[in-house]
């Protein structure tokens, strides 16, 4: 293989290298950026996902930016000259902005978006298309330095293949592999606790307000990796849970499933909404985690997860009323809820006869069937917040 000029062969081979060890884990995508960018004397770079139809523009593993350029960028995207050369490239096509510079510097874009951030160039490539969907490389300079010249252009057209098929290979026709990491950003942005188990109940992954609920320990905590609840008869009922949900399948009538875990004192606590995720578009959004279950912990004090929901807010439920409601829409009886929920029988026969009076209902029979006509689906709603814009 011959070098470029100021690029050793052997820093050609070892980038390439790295480019296909990136397919099998894209975790090293960030620094095999941040080689690229170097051998073209860049300083700033990374990989994009964009959203043709829907007009959006996720950065992943980019470095070297200002947070407020990324916004300008994602924000003038579909108007820019990127946008407008990607509908017409074919995948591996390298561009820069600067091809015409004279046009580049009279247009609004660099007005608006990259002279305020002292950038002058940008150099990229789509890499996987799929529907309205485009994954791009790209590196950029600053206003220290001049536009991509021709060797840059060369260096970009020898990567280019090497990065399509690694994407390809990392099974990237879903953008799997990139998306995962918008995903974590899309967790991390709930309030409610996200856990997701493998299949022997270990936890692969949880988020943000997940690690918080298990620090505080007040009522769920990790045991050799797996969910623990500290209500003993919550723990009980959430393995088997986890355990039914492993097993579940589309032919099943298993879809979703709630469980109260009280805390300590009994006073308060979470309700666990667990979804099988193993089966259709669940799996796919989920691939990169190798997850089986998806569990997610609210407190129904703080906007309430669906089931059950839209029901307390449209009768005033309390959060104790509601996990009683839960618990008995198991199938529990009132002794069997008072010890999962670690409060007296007398205590759940009280909160029975306020949610009576709330729903204007005199039955449990009554209460469960009208919970059941006024309760949303959890799938469409969870499934809704879980998954990155889709074409």
């Amino acid at each position: 293989m011959d070098g470029l000029a100021g690029v050793t062969a052997q820093q050609l081979s070892d980038v390439i290298g790295a480019i296909y060890d990136c397919a099998l884990d894209p975790e090293r995508w960030p620094a095999t950026c941040r080689t690229v960018a170097d051998l073209c004397a860049s300083t700033g770079g990374g990989i994009c996902v964009h959203d043709l139809k829907q007009v959006r523009n996720d950065q992943l593993f980019v470095f070297g930016y200002q947070p407020q350029f990324l916004e300008a960028l994602g924000s003038q995207f579909a108007d820019s000259p990127m946008a407008a050369a990607d509908i017409v490239s074919n995948v591996g096509d390298v561009n820069s902005l600067a091809k015409e510079p004279r046009q580049l510097l009279e247009s609004r874009f660099y007005r608006d978006v990259l002279e305020p951030y002292g950038l002058t160039d940008i150099i990229w490539f789509p890499a996987l298309r799929t529907g309205g969907r485009m994954a791009s490389l790209h590196a950029s300079r600053s206003d220290k330095r001049p536009f991509y010249q021709q060797q840059e252009m060369q260096l970009f057209r020898l990567l280019s293949p090497h990065v399509c098929r690694a994407l390809a290979i990392s099974d990237a026709l879903d953008i799997r592999a990139l998306r995962s990491e918008m995903l974590e950003r899309t967790l991390d942005g709930l309030s409610a606790g996200v856990f997701l188990t493998a299949r022997d109940g270990h936890v692969v992954y949880m988020n943000a307000a997940g690690e918080r609920q298990v620090k505080a320990g007040h009522s769920i905590r990790l045991a050799q990796n797996r969910l623990t609840p500290v209500h003993p008869a919550a723990r009980a009922a959430l393995a088997t849970s986890i355990h039914s949900a492993t097993r579940a399948d589309t032919s099943s009538g298993w879809s979703e499933h709630s469980v109260a875990i009280p805390d300590g004192s009994g006073d308060g606590g979470y309700v666990a909404t667990l979804l099988p995720i193993e089966n259709g578009e669940r799996s796919s959004i989920l691939a990169p985690f190798a997850a089986s279950v998806a569990v997610f912990m609210q407190d129904p004090i703080q906007v309430p997860l669906m089931p059950g929901e839209a029901f307390a807010r449209l009768h005033g439920l309390t959060g104790g009323e509601l996990r009683v409601l839960l618990a008995l829409s198991q199938g529990l009886g009132g002794m069997e809820s008072a010890e999962m929920l670690g409060i007296s029988e007398p205590t759940v026969r009280t909160h029975l006869q306020r949610i009576y009076s709330k729903t204007g209902t005199t039955r449990q029979a009554d209460l469960l069937s009208l919970l059941h006509r006024s309760t949303p689906p959890v799938r469409g709603d969870v499934q809704a917040s879980l998954t990155p814009a889709r074409p």
